[in-house]
């Protein structure tokens, strides 16, 4: 029997972006309002507002990306996206969503506790962000003499999804590129298909460095399970600034990409469920949430969960926690992880490794050099803190672990292997 479908994604595609009078959508060609936007970020925090372009294949460098969020909107006014933020924290993830694929909307600059991720949108390490190949507008501020940096923060949030859902609305009348049902796994029969879940650890470490579900923070509490259509719907948004390669924005959470691998094989499998769990600081607390999870994900009658995480070594015990406290209940674990093993690759890659799961995926190595050339325009903020204040214009070395999201471990780092000849 088929599952049911639980939300019917409009997607218009996204192949120019330009700033101008008036916000409109025409045949893949997004045209950005300028007054309107700036209208939308006008907040007390601010003492001025600017938004740049940058497409794939510009000589341009983004420096200090805090949050990227793919437009979307279920009706004008945002018609119930990002609900707790945009509309009232009630459940999403039905009915019709459209959304500009191929386009973004980025904030750059700087936020305490904030560690400087660069995007390039052209050169080596464009192939490393995904958000090298969307059409983003970039939206840089100054923050208002008397504003905190917390009140500059939750401006920030309230006003990109309030663009986000702005440019979407441009597209309700425009026929789509596509139309995709996404079933949803509440409402799915059982079909003897092994039933897979998907573990997502949201890091809640405070301010600056929290994730936000139906506008609220996870911290202090335990796993919750949602259903992957709310996430379409913008139901996660980030408030998390660290650890730039492992950084799972907005966008990220609205295109999950474990999630749509799983859709993607519904002929092998089940995609039965998503848990979200915070990431807490302490090992106690650690221990509580991962066997929590691996309780639920049994009562759930999963045959296997896929485990990710956001943040750095301390997050690997989130992940490994709950791999061994799933096979200890007879489901097969599978954990998504970056390394960091030094320079040359030989140190031990992870911080808090499982002692009975084995099953492990590695996007690549933190801590590895890379070379970017110089560029003709910089987006976000004039110098790099982590190199001394050199222009963010110049020829620089970086490690990886600058680069915005080239380690995700939702899997949407492009990192791989290479085989080597003997």
């Amino acid at each position: 029997m088929q599952a049911d479908v639980g939300l019917t994604r409009m997607v218009h595609e996204v192949s120019e972006l330009d700033l101008g009078e008036r916000t409109s959508y025409d045949a893949g060609r997004l045209t950005v309002g300028e007054d309107t936007v700036r209208d939308l970020l006008q907040d007390g925090a601010f003492a001025e507002v600017r938004l740049g372009v940058a497409s794939p294949g510009d000589s341009v460098r983004i420096v200090g990306v805090l949050d990227a969020i793919q437009p979307c909107s279920k009706g004008p006014g945002g018609g119930g996206a990002f609900p707790g933020l945009l509309g009232p924290a009630m459940p999403v993830g039905r009915g019709e969503t459209h959304v500009l694929r191929g386009a973004a909307v980025l904030a750059a600059g700087y936020l305490p506790r904030a560690q400087e991720a660069v995007i390039d949108m052209s050169g080596p390490a464009a192939p490393l962000s995904p958000l090298a190949a969307t059409h983003n507008l970039v939206v840089e501020w100054t923050p208002a003499e008397d504003a905190s940096w917390e009140d500059v923060d939750q401006a920030l949030r309230r006003g990109l999804v309030k663009v986000a859902a702005h440019l979407a609305e441009a597209a309700l009348d425009a026929e789509p590129d596509a139309v995709e049902e996404l079933a949803d796994p509440a409402t799915s029969a059982a079909n003897g298909k092994p039933r897979v879940g998907v573990i997502l650890n949201l890091q809640t470490q405070g301010t600056f460095k929290d994730v936000f579900v139906y506008g609220r923070s996870l911290s202090g509490g335990l796993p919750t399970v949602i259903s992957p259509t709310e996430l379409d719907d913008g139901a996660v948004v980030s408030g998390q600034f660290g650890h730039p390669s492992l950084k799972n924005p907005t966008y990220l959470h609205q295109t999950h990409p474990v999630v749509a691998a799983l859709r993607e094989r519904s002929d092998e499998l089940e995609l039965a469920a998503l848990v979200l769990c915070p990431e807490p600081v302490d090992q106690a607390n650690k221990e509580l949430v991962s066997a929590h999870a691996a309780r639920l994900c049994k009562q759930l009658k999963l045959d296997a969960a896929i485990a990710t995480k956001e943040g750095g070594g301390n997050a690997d015990a989130d992940v490994s926690l709950k791999m061994d406290r799933l096979e200890e209940e007879g489901i097969a674990a599978v954990g998504i992880l970056a390394e960091m093993a030094g320079r040359d690759g030989t140190g031990p890659p992870l911080v808090v490794p499982p002692t009975k799961a084995t099953a492990l995926v590695s996007t690549g190595n933190y801590d590895e050099r890379m070379t970017l050339p110089v560029v003709e325009r910089a987006l976000g903020r004039p110098s790099i803190a982590l190199l001394d204040d050199q222009a963010s214009t110049d020829e620089v070395v970086l490690p990886v672990a600058a680069v915005y999201c080239a380690q995700s471990t939702l899997g949407w780092g492009r990192l791989t292997c290479a085989e080597v000849l003997a």
